[in-house]
């Protein structure tokens, strides 16, 4: 069984992504002076197939739990990762992401920052399936199987900023 270091973020809606980007490049000093190297803070949306597929390897995805369609109605393409008909669940692609990341000496890379998800996720028609609940706030939820010291530190910047909406680590 591993251990791990859960955490989320969340910046209301309204939040400017100027604001955002401005705050990670602060962690990113931080980072830099922790001995993380090189790191990248990076702005993107998400709005081609390339780019999503880039998407792919910044974030799992938002879970979205009881998706559930009938044999016919099928989501608009481009909305969700590992889409289960059966279960009812999937994993929503983000819109846009304002992220932090990091390279440790190993070469392991880490994500931090914030993601925006549509708030509905449609049909191939355009009509309204499921809502994801994010109500267009900026979010990230993630882990890291690590009791490296210097991420809780850098984590504690966002629960400085006011960032941080939930954190649990195992390693305590």
């Amino acid at each position: 069984m591993a251990l791990s270091y859960h955490f989320s973020f969340k910046a209301k809606a309204e939040t400017p992504p100027a604001t955002l980007e401005q705050f990670l490049r602060q962690v990113e000093s931080s980072a830099i002076t922790m001995g993380f190297g090189p790191t990248l803070v990076l702005n993107a949306v998400f709005e081609t197939d390339e780019r999503i597929a880039f998407a792919r390897r910044l974030t799992s995805g938002l879970p979205l739990e009881d998706v559930r369609l009938s044999g016919t109605v099928s989501p608009a393409n481009g909305q969700l990762w590992h889409h289960d008909h059966v279960h009812g669940s999937g994993r929503v692609i983000p819109k846009q992401a304002i992220v932090l990341v990091l390279t440790d000496a190993l070469g392991t890379e880490v994500c931090l920052g914030f993601f925006r998800y549509p708030q509905l996720i449609v049909d191939v028609s355009g009509r309204p399936i499921a809502e994801t609940g994010v109500n267009g706030n900026w979010i990230q939820r993630e882990f890291l199987d690590t009791p490296d010291p210097r991420y809780r530190k850098l984590i504690r910047m966002f629960a400085d900023a006011g960032f941080l909406e939930s954190e649990h680590d195992e390693y305590v």
